[in-house]
């Protein structure tokens, strides 16, 4: 059912991710009124380089 796509800067850990992982799809679930199977969920990790604020490029900061 949903898809939940997360963007994150490189460097965080599987642990953390997988706590996130855990956290999303539980409150997907008690909002959507679905099981965790219908829940996915994309990781993708960004450089700071490809990122950009007000013009500006993350790694700049």
């Amino acid at each position: 059912m949903p898809l939940i796509n997360v963007q994150l800067f490189e460097g965080r850990s599987t642990e953390i991710k997988r706590e996130l992982a855990q956290a999303l799809t539980a409150e997907a679930c008690r909002v959507l009124g679905c099981g965790k199977d219908a829940v996915d969920i994309i990781f993708t990790d960004i450089k700071r380089s490809d990122w950009a604020r007000a013009g500006e490029l993350w790694s700049d900061k």
